[in-house]
Order: C-alpha cells, then sequence, then structure tokens
C-alpha cells in the first residue's frame, strides 16, 4: 500500500509538471502561431482578389446551403473603397478529415479563385487538390454551376470524395458569397 501511494504520488508530480510545462509552451507560442495565421489568411485573401487594395470583415451571418459545410472568417473585398468581392473560409467533411478552403466570389457571380488552406487527405491522392491542375478550374466558374464531380467539376483521379469536399465547398461558399453582395451591392444574382 505504501508503494501504491509513493508511486501514485510521484505520478501527480510528473504530470503536474507536465502541466506547467505545457502551458509554459503554450504561451510562448501562442502568439507567434496567430501571427503566422494571420498572414496565411492575409496572402490567401490577396491571392483570391490580387486587384484589391484593402479587405474588411464581413459582418452578420452567411448561411450555408450545405448542413456538412461550415463558414468561418468571411471578408469583403475592396478596391478604391468599392466592394469587389467577397472571401469566404468555409470547411467540410472530405476522406482524411476536414478539408477548410477560402473561396473568392466576383460581383459577376463568378468565383475568382479558390486556396485550400488545409486538409489531412490522402498524400499523393487527395492531396492533390492542392495543386492549381486541379483547383483552377473552379477560377471564373459560375456560382450557377451544379459543382458536381465527374460532370461539371474534373475529378481527381482515385480521390472522388476530395472531390466532391471540394466542389460542395466551393459551392456552398460561392453561394453565400454571391447572395451577401447581391445583399450589399446589387451586383451579384
Amino acid at each position: 500500500m505504501k508503494g501504491m501511494l509513493k508511486l501514485g504520488a510521484a505520478l501527480a508530480l510528473y504530470a503536474t509538471a507536465a502541466c506547467v510545462g505545457l502551458a509554459f509552451v503554450y504561451e510562448a507560442t501562442k502568439e507567434p502561431i496567430a501571427q503566422g495565421a494571420a498572414k496565411a489568411q492575409q496572402e490567401a485573401l490577396n491571392e483570391l482578389f490580387p486587384e484589391a487594395d484593402g479587405f474588411e470583415p464581413i459582418t452578420g451571418t452567411l448561411q450555408s446551403t450545405d448542413p456538412a459545410i461550415a463558414f468561418g472568417t468571411g471578408f469583403a473585398a475592396l478596391k478604391g473603397g468599392d466592394v469587389v468581392g467577397a472571401a469566404l473560409e468555409a470547411s467540410g467533411p472530405s476522406y482524411g478529415g476536414p478539408v477548410r478552403i477560402m473561396v473568392g466570389v466576383g460581383t459577376d457571380g463568378k468565383i475568382t479563385r479558390i486556396k485550400i488552406l488545409e486538409h489531412s487527405d490522402t498524400p499523393g491522392l487527395g492531396a492533390n487538390a492542392t495543386k492549381e491542375s486541379f483547383y483552377g478550374q473552379f477560377s471564373r466558374k459560375p456560382v450557377s454551376d451544379p459543382f458536381e464531380a465527374k460532370n461539371d467539376v474534373a475529378a481527381i483521379t482515385a480521390s472522388t470524395v476530395t472531390t466532391k469536399a471540394v466542389a460542395a465547398a466551393v459551392k456552398a461558399a460561392g453561394q453565400a458569397g454571391s447572395s451577401w453582395l447581391a445583399s450589399r451591392t446589387g451586383g451579384a444574382r
């Protein structure tokens, strides 16, 4: 019994030391991680709307037409103070876990570009969604298109699940961004 108490006390001491160590590491890395995330977000926005000279957060609720797709932050792209588009972060289920993307929508009701922010799909298969040869097909695509794999969206070989996941997220974000733009500017349909 005495040995078990000693062992339990030693285990509790190690667990406490590990928790304190993790708290220090968390505090030390929290700010650099947040700065890195903000930089990555700004780079994605600049890729979606290279002509924009600024971005403002979208306030209010953006509704997804697909219950499996969730929206994160949204931004209005501005040029000379005028809204030229909307950028929405969307995530949905994919083969290896959630896929997180940023989708740009122009006032003409077309996708400007997309950026894959995060995915866990199989390297060499679903991970090919990060290649221009795949995600480039969404540029200038009207949000009214069906966004169906093997129909109007070219599928990644042996990765239909990833293709469908990205297409569904792009479609939902495109429709929500277009609706927001229509309500704001009267330009998107």
